[in-house]
């Protein structure tokens, strides 16, 4: 057995900690708004608005600049690279406005998905290279937390081993390189919702997925007080011909999760996966309200499913502003709620909320 050798300082420990549990304090969850410039292509070509740097501003700012008390139910904002350095229309950079909010400031340092020769369409995520200088940039620069993500799927030989290893393998390497320079590291193995598995299916990848990427983490002498999750929910795919109600998603998410994850974890952030926002929280307020020990805060991380609505209202109209920004605060404390299991649906959830935000093998 090897000698434990220090890596981190208490104090750095301290900090990343500290940092953690900032973004997942009660009622409080991610907003993930650090999808890439073709990523935000697609949700504004729906709308029929032209994808340039300034209406991808004029977005950002109208989520950033919404009602303060947003703070109450945010606790941290994952930015895309272009975003760190924009300004919102007061002058302020996007960053200082999040910060003076107190919400944490994130950002997404992975490069994409790379293909894994000899698989059946399995990937790898790259941005290895490099990564430590940026995230000692990005430090620098405002931010306290990262994300990266790795994609598993589910078919009739999917995940192979070669892919759960390899992914976990390199979520464990960005993690500790995170931790150097300061960052808490959002732990992100995705298992895509593609698929006609049932729910006993996911819940067995999930597990195994986990498990593999919690010993990675360790081998790599990770510091899991210092970091974040964010899993998938455990659901059928979506070609499924069984439908599970909220209670059994919980029941079997929560079970895959204290199977795996360390109580040592803060917070659980959950993907919305192509859920509609309104089954998003659903899910989230059902897990929270499973009747097993949670060691971990169960919350979100939401891209999709917190501003689906808010895009909808908006349509690319400066006149619709205050009625995107209204939709999104009202999603974002629906979510706030659901965090601690105390969501009661009123019955009134508008179209945009129930809409099926589901994209075939998704790239973020």
């Amino acid at each position: 057995m090897t000698h434990q050798f220090p890596s981190l300082s208490p104090e750095q420990k301290k900090e990343l900690s500290d940092i953690a549990q900032k973004i997942v304090a009660p009622g409080k969850g991610i907003l993930a708004a650090d999808e890439s410039t073709g990523t935000m292509g697609k949700r504004l070509q729906k709308i029929n608005v032209e994808n340039n740097e300034e209406n991808r501003r004029y977005f950002r700012d109208l989520l950033f600049s919404s009602d303060p008390s947003i703070s109450n139910c945010v606790g941290g904002v994952i930015f895309f690279h272009e975003t760190l350095y924009q300004k919102a229309d007061s002058g302020k950079l996007f960053p200082q406005v999040i910060k003076d909010m107190g919400i944490v400031v994130g950002i997404k340092v992975d490069k994409g998905t790379a293909g894994l020769n000899g698989t059946d369409g399995e990937t790898t995520t790259q941005g290895l290279d490099g990564l430590s200088e940026r995230c000692a940039q990005y430090k620098k620069d405002g931010c306290d937390f990262a994300k990266w993500r790795c994609v598993l799927k589910i078919s009739d030989g999917c995940p192979s081993a070669l892919a759960i290893a390899e992914n976990a393998n390199v979520l464990a390497r960005y993690a500790s390189i995170c931790q150097q320079n300061g960052l808490v590291p959002i732990v992100e193995p995705e298992i895509l919702p593609d698929g006609d598995h049932d729910l006993l299916r996911c819940q067995y990848i999930t597990e195994k997925v986990l498990a593999a990427v919690y010993k990675a983490l360790s081998d790599h002498h990770v510091y899991l007080e210092g970091t974040l999750l964010k899993p998938n929910m455990v659901t059928a795919g979506h070609s499924c011909a069984k439908k599970y109600t909220p209670v059994e998603v919980a029941m079997a998410t929560v079970t895959a999760l204290r199977r795996t994850v360390p109580a040592a974890v803060p917070g659980i952030c959950f993907l919305s996966g192509g859920q509609s926002e309104e089954e998003a929280s659903l899910n989230l307020n059902a897990i929270n309200q499973v009747p097993l020990h949670r060691p971990w805060k169960l919350t979100f991380s939401y891209g999709r499913a917190l501003q689906a609505s808010a895009l909808a209202a908006w349509q690319g109209k400066a006149a619709n502003k205050a009625a995107a920004q209204e939709a999104f605060c009202s999603r974002a404390k629906i979510n706030g709620l659901a965090a601690k299991g105390e969501y009661k649906p009123s019955g009134s959830a508008d179209k945009a909320s129930m809409q099926s935000l589901y994209t075939a093998s998704y790239v973020y």
